[in-house]
């Protein structure tokens, strides 16, 4: 296959140069005598040889010719008038003849706007017709005579070509009528080009061109529409508007077209084909919102001029500017997809900084307004996740995109901060975003160290927007929040917890009950501390406080974790919840709280030993009826611990510890112990704690062993003094 690939080329190679010699010999064709003869005589005989080589290439005659076609389309967009005439001439006569000889048969899906499902066989596909289309049709609006002459030669030889292949399709029953319905068409054409109608002939073509044809049409006529151009810019721009609205395009054409407009726009000057691309922007954006702007942000990351023209256009019209906007937001909350591609077309990540720099400049096209202020909740909420997000970028996913573009403008973070700002405004808020800049909470989203003490403070400002819409951003905040999602949950949980704070969102309580318990589970450092700060406040306020009882068995789980700042936190929410209790539950509640509050008497921080300790004393009189027995194994269990905290470095804690014992002493009825505990006599409690019941030894030699490791040096000595 090698060796047939460098014969293929080696032949390509041969008849380029071939063409060149004859396409640019300084005869002209209206010269007379010996040398018109010679001239003529050196394209008879190169016509002759393209015709062999068709005619020996036996069942490959498809692929040769479309071979030969390819090396001869270029020499039609010469500047040179006689080379543009000679290659289309050698066009011309090699379709015709194609229409004598028996050629081998075609895919069945030659010429029909029908996708089949099917993979063509390279040896049948004939993948040349759009842009052979495209070319004949181009020609046949050039300034010179012979050319526009050659190429309607051609364009009626190929529509013959055409109606010859279609009548052998197997699929098609009634050859013999098809013939007598389109064979009137194969005549149409030498009348239509009599009166040079170019856009007539063209639409002849249509119903014969598939979407991957109508793809390469367009890519030929808008790199035609430059400035200047050998042909008709208005036929160049018809040929758009008439294709661009067909059939659906497959996405990978969709991208084609939209980098074909970029690439040639800046040397686009004439205003019929500026508005045929912005039309054709328009349409696409229609059918394909998702491609145009994926491709569109693949095409200029930093948004440039250029590609400003092009989002414009897309805006222009209300419908279309929302697709855009919503598809916008989808790429900027796609950056999750954790894809590390150094390319833009790959990586959702640098693609989502690209639609955060695009929206800081297309938010002020004034056709956004009222799109913006539809999605303003999820667009808002998207441009703060970027902001954490991009501290995680890698430099070589800065560079790509931001390479070439540096110089005057902003940085990545600073262009979504921007972006912010830009939508506060437009929707009407322009005070609060004075109010977020006054307390600096825009500087603050800009450091890692502060970026989610500047999302308190937005978050603080947006609840001061009338209520609809703060119910729209708290809805919108526990619909994220119910798929977790490490790259922007500990941003969305700030933000929600804050509006946990709103007393009017009371309604939408219930939603945040619903999420509460995923993330009171969450491994993430410092989530399920926020969790329990939200619940906190729910808890002090009377109207929300018992809606929160069905969090309380996730609270006491966080207990058992090693996380003393969410101990901190969950202990005063537990005393809360237990005042809200009744009964059984009450008592139930009690006692398994018990177990999980002793192992926080020798916990690392101060707080989380006294609350933990008031909390076992208050415990001790919630249990009632039978269970009160078995509440009185468990303060049993207590005692050595709290006789050793008597000796807290921290006075707080020391004290705790003494008020418990003497709690104790009466729960079990122990008089003796309550007033040694009023009197601080320690030691005298442990003798007391063995003379009472020996068989408890081993147990409080266990206990003591464990404060042997106790970071504070008076525990660790009444520890070995006990033992």
């Amino acid at each position: 296959s090698r060796v047939g690939l460098l014969l293929e080329e080696k032949k390509n190679g041969l008849l380029y140069a071939c063409f060149c010699s004859v396409f640019h010999l300084p005869l002209q064709e209206d010269t007379q005598g010996p040398e018109a003869s010679l001239y003529s005589k050196t394209v008879a005989v190169m016509d002759s040889m393209l015709q062999v080589l068709v005619c020996s290439a036996g069942t490959l005659g498809i692929l040769e010719l479309q071979n030969i076609l390819q090396l001869l389309l270029p020499f039609t967009s010469s500047q040179m008038a006689a080379v543009q005439e000679r290659a289309m001439a050698r066009i011309a006569r090699l379709i015709n003849f194609t229409t004598t000889y028996s050629m081998p048969q075609v895919c069945p899906c030659f010429a029909q706007t029908t996708v089949f499902r099917h993979q063509c066989s390279k040896t049948h596909r004939f993948a040349i017709l759009g842009r052979l289309v495209g070319h004949l049709t181009l020609c046949c609006t050039c300034k010179y005579e012979g050319t526009r002459h050659e190429a309607a030669e051609a364009l009626h030889h190929l529509h013959t070509f055409i109606l010859q292949q279609r009548s052998r399709q197997p699929w098609l029953h009634d050859r013999g009528q098809l013939q007598l319905q389109e064979g009137w068409q194969v005549r149409q054409p030498r009348q239509l080009l009599q009166t040079s109608n170019a856009s007539k002939i063209f639409l002849m073509f249509m119903k014969y061109l598939r979407p991957s044809d109508r793809t390469d049409i367009i890519l030929l006529a808008i790199k035609s529409l430059r400035h200047p151009s050998t042909y008709s810019i208005s036929m160049a721009a018809h040929m758009v508007d008439v294709l661009v609205v067909g059939p659906a395009f497959q996405l990978g054409q969709v991208s084609k077209i939209v980098w074909a407009i970029y690439t040639n726009l800046s040397s686009i000057r004439a205003s019929v084909a500026l508005i045929s691309l912005d039309r054709a922007l328009l349409v696409l954006t229609d059918k394909h919102p998702r491609k145009v702007v994926a491709s569109l942000l693949q095409c200029s990351p930093m948004c440039t001029c250029v590609a400003m023209t092009m989002w414009t256009a897309t805006l222009s019209k209300p419908q279309a500017a929302e697709k855009v906007l919503r598809e916008l937001l989808s790429v900027l909350m796609n950056q999750s997809l954790r894809k590390t591609s150094t390319s833009t077309k790959g990586n959702p990540r640098i693609l989502s900084l690209a639609a955060a720099r695009t929206l800081s400049k297309i938010l002020l096209q004034s056709t956004c307004l009222w799109e913006a202020e539809v999605i303003f909740p999820q667009l808002f909420l998207a441009l703060l996740f970027q902001v954490s997000f991009i501290t995680e970028l890698r430099l070589e996913e800065v560079h790509v995109f931001w390479k070439g573009h540096q110089q005057g403008l902003l940085t990545p973070i600073r262009s979504v901060v921007q972006s912010m700002k830009a939508l506060l405004c437009i929707v009407g808020f322009e005070s609060h975003m004075l109010a977020i800049a006054a307390q600096g909470g825009w500087d603050m989203l800009l450091s890692t160290q502060t970026h989610l003490m500047g999302v308190c403070i937005v978050a603080r400002e947006m609840m001061k927007t009338p209520r609809p819409l703060r119910s729209a951003i708290f809805r919108h905040l526990a619909e994220l929040l119910s798929v977790e999602d490490p790259t922007w949950e500990m941003v969305a949980m700030v933000f929600f917890v804050e509006m946990v704070g709103c007393t009017d969102l009371s309604e939408e309580l219930d939603r945040a009950l619903e999420i509460f318990p995923t993330y009171l589970r969450s491994q993430c450092l410092g989530i399920p501390t926020l969790v329990l700060r939200a619940i906190l406040r729910l808890t002090e306020r009377p109207e929300t406080a018992k809606k929160t009882l069905v969090l309380l068995p996730y609270v006491m789980e966080r207990l058992q974790a090693a996380d003393s700042d969410a101990s901190t936190v969950a202990l005063p929410i537990i005393s809360n919840m237990l005042r809200l209790l009744e009964g059984k539950m009450l008592s139930l509640t009690a006692l398994e709280l018990a177990d999980k509050l002793q192992p926080l008497f020798n916990n690392e921080l101060d707080t989380v030993r006294e609350l933990s300790i008031h909390l076992f004393q208050n415990t001790m009189g919630l249990v009632v009826g039978a269970k009160k027995k078995m509440m009185k194994k468990k303060v049993w269990g207590s005692l050595l611990p709290l006789l050793l905290h008597l000796h807290d470095q921290d006075k707080s804690v020391a004290k705790a510890s003494q008020e418990a014992l003497c709690s104790a002493g009466r729960f079990l009825k122990w008089g003796q112990l309550v007033q040694l505990a009023k009197t601080g006599q320690a030691w005298r409690i442990g003798e007391c704690l063995l003379a009472r019941n020996r068989s408890r030894a081993m147990d409080y030699l266990r206990q003591s062993q464990l404060y042997l490791q106790s970071p504070q040096e008076p525990l660790r000595w009444e520890a070995v003094r006990f033992i």
